[in-house]
């Protein structure tokens, strides 16, 4: 009995262990199958979750650049409200200007602009300012063209004036060299018209003998008035014509003598006293003076002596070769003086 039981439950476990061994290897397909679902999701979560990680960094890459453009914005905004506090000051003051405007130019107190026409004016006046500045500008750039061009004209003028300081001192050297040669030929013109003054006046002498009436006094050949002239008259006595034409005779000889390159004039001064005359013909000593002179020259040129050779001056009574109020002073003041000299 008690083998027959133990062989049924031998048999009976033996049943068992197939369907045991079935269920867990079911078991462990299931359990594969579940890893593998496992393996799969936790690979898609990855992705999924690395994605995120991207997009994150990304979020954050975008919120610190729209960080950057908010302080940006935020600056601009500041130079924005300083700009518009300064457009604020300037249409302050524009208005300002604007009402003394009126007032100046007479506008009735009663009319006021609008806030639209004052703001078309102050556009009008600044578009009118912007334009004086345009043309200021361009005139600013036109001047520093030509401030160039000046300076480059200064270089240039410098350049030839030093080229020119070299020259200037050579031709300074030739200049005091030829005025010592002018000098020395002026000298020496001047040393030979004397000569011939003094042949003049020697001719003169022997012409005229020693009269009196007549004398030399200096450079000048000299004739009281009383020899040549009636009183108060500027006519040539008879006498004073016989003289003249000795004086002609004199000129014509000795001019001859005289090189062409001395330009000498016979000057003719004609000198009265202090004492006045008024006359219809001569209403002071200048005219008086000046009409005997004249007359001087016109004998001597009818005598041939070429005018311009001749120069006729009136002194009336301000060069008396004596001071005083005697009839000798007098006397000798009335005078014609003849004077060979140079133009």
């Amino acid at each position: 009995m008690a083998f027959g039981r133990s062989r049924r439950q031998h048999r009976d476990s033996g049943a068992y262990w197939p369907g045991f061994v079935d269920a867990m290897a079911t078991l462990l397909l299931v359990m594969t199958f579940l890893l593998s679902i496992l393996s799969v999701a936790q690979y898609f979560v990855t992705q999924e979750a690395t994605g995120k990680d991207n997009a994150l960094q990304q979020l954050n890459q975008q919120v610190l650049e729209l960080t950057d453009l908010l302080q940006l914005e935020k600056n601009n905004k500041k130079e924005l409200e300083s700009s518009i506090s300064l457009l604020k000051a300037t249409l302050a003051d524009s208005q300002e200007k604007n009402k003394d405007l009126q007032g100046l130019i007479g506008l009735e107190t009663d009319k006021k602009l609008s806030a639209n026409e004052m703001i078309t004016e102050l556009n009008k006046k600044l578009k009118g300012e912007k334009e004086l500045s345009d043309k200021a500008t361009a005139q600013i750039v036109i001047l520093n063209q030509q401030l160039a061009a000046l300076r480059r004209q200064i270089a240039a003028l410098n350049a030839a004036l030093e080229a020119s300081e070299e020259k200037d001192q050579e031709q300074k050297a030739k200049i005091k060299d030829l005025g010592a040669r002018l000098n020395v030929a002026l000298a020496k013109r001047v040393q030979e018209l004397s000569q011939y003054r003094s042949d003049f006046f020697g001719k003169l002498r022997k012409l005229l003998g020693n009269r009196p009436g007549i004398r030399v006094v200096g450079d000048r050949f000299v004739f009281q008035s009383e020899v040549l002239f009636p009183s108060g008259s500027d006519e040539l006595n008879a006498a004073g014509r016989i003289e003249m034409s000795k004086l002609a005779q004199a000129i014509n000889e000795i001019r001859r003598e005289i090189p062409a390159q001395i330009n000498w004039v016979l000057r003719v001064d004609g000198h009265t006293d202090k004492q006045p005359i008024f006359t219809q013909k001569f209403p002071s000593n200048w005219e008086l003076s000046s009409a005997r002179a004249i007359s001087v020259v016109r004998y001597l040129m009818s005598e041939g002596v070429p005018a311009r050779r001749l120069v006729a001056a009136g002194f009336g009574e301000h060069q008396p070769l004596e001071n005083g109020s005697s009839a000798a002073a007098f006397a000798k003041n009335r005078r014609i003086e003849l004077k060979l000299t140079e133009k």
